[in-house]
């Protein structure tokens, strides 16, 4: 496959994600709506895993980054799903846009890594005021906005944090290996939390629409983007990844405002714009390199 078409399927299908854990949430219980998107996706990774003949470490530390990750895998996606429910589905990437920042923290005080510079550190203090803002706008339509912008912070904090602690394990395993391990972790987690909140009822009047958006995250979104992903990460530079981080959330917003009608108030844009401000100080350094040629 070629760079250029990678790079922009990736871009495409996280775009789209937030719109389709929306319509899938709604078509039917966001419980109901991860599981079957997580199923999916564990079921096309296990035929990959056995297609490619990958190997598939299960040593004691392999088991480790298995549990951690799916652990974060399964808080990240139930509190997202969840929040989906009640903000804009533009918000939701925008939110997780500010995951690099969120990392980096982790990463000086865990790993002890000197990767918050001076300007860095300003881009986070910006992205946190647009944050703040958000916190203090009242969405209309939904009294939970608030409660719902928490929790898909708070699932992006998740992640992050998972990612952080996956690098502080070190260890050589491929990316189609982790997810699956990952999602095998996670899936009891998300049959539970199904079992729990719909007593493993399958929704009664699933529409069309949830059911598609289901199944594309379970195919595009869970498989197809990370692994366009990771392909995108081992042949362009820093700078050409970051941009991704940059261009997604705009497109998310672009695509709740024409497709699912979604208004954000001007107080809400401000924090937005903050955040899309420190994003950009953040990643100004690997952004430079732009003005380099792309690595073939």
């Amino acid at each position: 496959m070629s760079v250029p078409a990678a790079y922009l399927g990736v871009i495409l299908i996280w775009s789209t994600t937030p719109l389709a854990i929306q319509w899938s949430a709604q078509g039917a219980s966001f419980s109901f709506a991860v599981m079957a998107r997580m199923l999916i996706g564990l079921a096309i990774c296990l035929l990959l895993l056995r297609a490619t003949r990958t190997a598939f470490p299960f040593t004691p530390a392999a088991r480790q980054l298995y549990a951690i990750s799916g652990l974060s895998m399964l808080v990240a996606m139930l509190l997202t799903y969840w929040g989906a429910l009640h903000i804009p589905s533009g918000l939701i990437s925008v939110i997780f846009g500010l995951s690099p920042l969120v990392t980096g923290v982790f990463a000086t005080l865990w790993l002890s890594e000197r990767t918050l510079t001076p300007m860095r550190i300003t881009g986070l203090g910006l992205a946190l005021a647009g944050l703040w803002l958000i916190f203090g706008q009242p969405w209309p339509g939904d009294s939970s906005a608030t409660l719902g912008t928490a929790a898909v912070v708070a699932g992006m904090t998740s992640q992050a944090l998972g990612l952080v602690w996956i690098k502080r394990l070190n260890l050589r395993a491929s990316p189609l290996a982790i997810t699956t391990g990952s999602l095998g972790v996670a899936m009891p987690g998300f049959v539970l939390a199904w079992a729990v909140a719909d007593s493993a009822r399958l929704p009664p009047d699933i529409t069309l629409r949830a059911s598609a958006a289901i199944v594309y995250l379970g195919v595009l979104g869970s498989v197809v983007g990370f692994t366009l992903y990771y392909y995108v990460i081992k042949h362009l530079d820093a700078g050409r990844v970051a941009l991704i981080m940059l261009v997604t959330p705009v497109a998310a917003l672009l695509l709740g405002q024409t497709l699912n009608a979604e208004f954000i108030p001007a107080r809400g844009w401000a924090g937005i714009g903050l955040i899309g401000a420190g994003l950009l100080l953040y990643e100004w350094q690997a952004l430079r390199q732009l003005r380099r040629p792309a690595i073939s």
